[in-house]
């Protein structure tokens, strides 16, 4: 059965259509939400809320983009809804929840022990980093740089314009560039970051 198949079962009130669509969905929307939020109980949360907005908001989807196009960003905006309670209630925030989970964020083929002990320090530099962008930036950048979305996919995602995207996208940069640099040794992560900018073109 296709999505949209699916979908037009759903809004009649089938919740076992409903459920496969969860179902298809949810293992890359808990990756998302894992990543924005850094725990995964916080990433379970945060897409229990997005399946439930998305089933009550089922009569108003429009099918402008596919369900799973809509709830990804559902889940997106429910993770920064989540980041934005959790610093008004001074939690401390993480990119990942897992020390050794976070470093493997930074691959090499078997490393020794020096290698494996600054791969983990520049993953802690780089959670640190993250986690004081303010979310929407966070969320621009981690779309680009860890899910690899276009600009027009992540305009198109968050209903913004591609130049608002860039912008958003060449403040986070900034911002984060300066905060590596000020905690040192992380001149390999700078220079992709170079290289990624200027793929982008105009400043994003």
């Amino acid at each position: 059965m296709t999505e949209q198949e699916l979908l037009d079962r759903a809004r009649r009130g089938d919740e076992d259509a409903f459920a496969q669509l969860v179902e298809d969905n949810q293992r890359r929307l808990y990756n998302l939400a894992l990543r924005m939020t850094g725990r995964p109980e916080d990433a379970e949360e945060v897409v229990q809320e997005a399946f439930l907005n998305a089933w009550r908001g089922l009569d108003f989807f429009k099918g402008d983009s596919t369900f799973a196009t809509w709830v990804y960003r559902l889940t997106s905006n429910a993770a920064i809804d989540h980041l934005r309670r959790a610093r008004r209630m001074g939690e401390p925030l993480s990119l990942s929840g897992d020390e050794e989970d976070a470093a493997t964020e930074l691959p090499d083929p078997d490393p020794g022990p020096q290698e494996e002990l600054e791969r983990t320090e520049r993953a802690a530099a780089l959670r640190r980093a993250l986690d004081t962008l303010s979310p929407p930036h966070r969320q621009v950048l981690e779309m680009r740089a860890l899910d690899g979305l276009s600009y027009e996919e992540i305009a198109q995602l968050l209903d913004l314009t591609p130049g608002t995207v860039k912008s958003r996208l060449a403040r986070a940069r900034l911002a984060l560039k300066k905060l590596l640099a000020e905690d040192g040794n992380f001149s390999a992560f700078l220079s992709s970051m170079e290289t990624e900018q200027g793929k982008g073109g105009g400043g994003g």
